[in-house]
């Protein structure tokens, strides 16, 4: 029986891991999140409490559980709110990090950390997809605190893997942040107008694919730097078109507008997909077309 336990289970992909890891029985699951749980499904795996800022909450939930594996799903994401809320942002970002890694070096040093990053921790210039050997440049506070804990756990000593991924989308019980694919499904539904950029390009990524990435980092015992994204870049604007199309929803509420003339505090950079040749190779990582995305999305929809 494999323990894994999940850091940030009330967010998007913490769920997911969740609830995919609930159809394995050669899984015991600790979920942890800020606060009570909200997960709709409460049986089948533990919940505790555990904020990842405080070393001494760390300790004592690794003391307890001893897990084999860690997924760290718990990080600050808003990337302007990072700008604003610096002290903050490091103690998520990086300061907790350093927490989960120092607590296995002295605990429970064959744990497994798993650490998600981001693809904003290169610039964008390249203009084409990024492989993992690529050099970060980050242009953010947001990005530059991913890339400082994924030095950390470079210069660290324990067994650690790095999930970088982007532009997650998916449904989740009772989550507050919202992500592009819901955000313009439910703005054209009501009819409402969006300005849509043109000039950014990302892979959007299906929540369940994230997870089982994660989950196959974990099953293979694999360490390293992983892209872990959906199989095919788009811009913003293409991308949000499909989401019209799929829906049937009208194109003619979005206007496409430039990213100078968006109000977004942080840098982002303009082209960001991945090349997830290494994560297909060595994980049998084999994420869904967007479209397919959508559709899943779709059914999950129609169940609520």
């Amino acid at each position: 029986m494999t323990k894994i336990l999940i850091t940030g289970s009330n967010g998007l992909l913490g769920q997911k891991l969740v609830h995919t890891l609930l159809k394995r029985s050669d899984v015991m699951i600790i979920a942890t999140s800020v606060g009570d749980n909200r997960i709709v499904e409460k049986e089948g795996y533990s919940y505790e409490p555990l904020n990842i800022t405080i070393k001494s909450e760390v300790e004592k939930i690794i003391k307890k559980h001893l897990p084999d594996v860690i997924i760290n799903t718990a990080a600050m994401t808003n990337v302007d709110a990072c700008e604003s809320k610096r002290d903050e942002c490091w103690a998520l970002n990086v300061g907790a990090v350093q927490n989960i890694a120092d607590e296995i070096a002295a605990i429970s040093p064959k744990t497994h950390l798993i650490h998600l990053s981001t693809d904003f921790i290169f610039d964008g210039e390249k203009g084409s997809e990024y492989e993992e050997t690529d050099i970060p440049n980050p242009g953010s506070y947001y990005a530059a605190t991913k890339l400082e804990s994924e030095k950390l756990l470079q210069n660290s000593t324990i067994k650690w893997a790095i999930a970088r991924t982007m532009i997650v989308y998916g449904i989740a019980d009772n989550i507050s942040r919202t992500n592009i694919v819901l955000w313009a499904k439910e703005a054209l539904s009501k009819g409402q107008k969006i300005n849509i950029i043109d000039d950014q390009f990302r892979a959007p990524t299906l929540a369940e694919d994230l997870a089982n990435g994660c989950i196959l980092i974990a099953d293979k015992g694999a360490t390293g730097i992983y892209h872990i994204a959906g199989p095919k870049t788009y811009s913003i604007l293409d991308l949000v078109y499909q989401i019209a199309d799929f829906w049937k929803l009208d194109r003619l509420l979005i206007t496409p507008s430039k990213s100078n003339i968006i109000n977004q505090t942080a840098k982002r950079p303009p082209f960001t997909g991945f090349v997830i040749e290494k994560a297909k190779r060595e994980l049998g990582y084999n994420p869904h077309s967007f479209v397919e995305g959508l559709a899943i999305l779709d059914a999950q929809l129609k169940m609520l």
